[in-house]
Parts: C-alpha cells; sequence; structure tokens
C-alpha cells in the first residue's frame, strides 16, 4: 500500500499539519485505525499537562537533619523511625555506599 503525506487539521488549535507518508506506514504496522487528531505541538502540551497532573503538587515536609542536625525540607512525609538526611549529608551516604564491597 503506498502512502502520501495527508494535511490535518488539529482539533485543539485549529492549525493544519501534515501526517506523513512515514507516520502513517508506522500506524499501519501498529494496527492504529484512527488518524492523529492533535499536531506536534498541542500532543506535547497535552502529554505534558498530563504528566503534571498525575504528580500532582509536591509537599514539603520540614526536618531536622538525621547527621548533622541542620533544617532540611524534603519532598516526602518522613517515617519516626527512619533517619532523615538534608541533601548534602544524603548524597555524603550515598557516595560512601557505592564504594562498599558489592555483595558475594
Amino acid at each position: 500500500m503506498a502512502f502520501i503525506d495527508k494535511r490535518l487539521t488539529c482539533v485543539v488549535c485549529g492549525e493544519e499539519f501534515i501526517f506523513t507518508a512515514g507516520e502513517q506506514e508506522f500506524f499501519a504496522q501498529k494496527g492504529f485505525l484512527n488518524e492523529p487528531k492533535r499536531c506536534k505541538i498541542c500532543k506535547s502540551s497535552q502529554k505534558k499537562a498530563g504528566f503534571e497532573a498525575s504528580r500532582g503538587a509536591r509537599e514539603a515536609h520540614q526536618v531536622i537533619c538525621a547527621q548533622c542536625g541542620q533544617k532540611a525540607t524534603v519532598p516526602f512525609k518522613p517515617v519516626l523511625d527512619k533517619p532523615v538526611y538534608c541533601k548534602s549529608c544524603y548524597q555524603a551516604r550515598r557516595g560512601l555506599a557505592g564504594r562498599e564491597a558489592p555483595y558475594r
């Protein structure tokens, strides 16, 4: 089957965009039955908005670093029985953890 470029109109912004022969071939190989409804800009905006909405608003929690005693802000709710570290202490601990002997 020969594919040729098609001009489509974006349902969001109303601008015309090209549904290329290569894209049509890809859609056919994947078994997609519908043509795209959004231009690339609107499609990427929709993806970004969906991603940000799925993450939700981040909560910040004030803690005292278990290592240095400084105040710090973390993006998760701390568990009472587990130590929480400021960014610099956490990174220092991760650096040390990476140099430990591997499991055998």
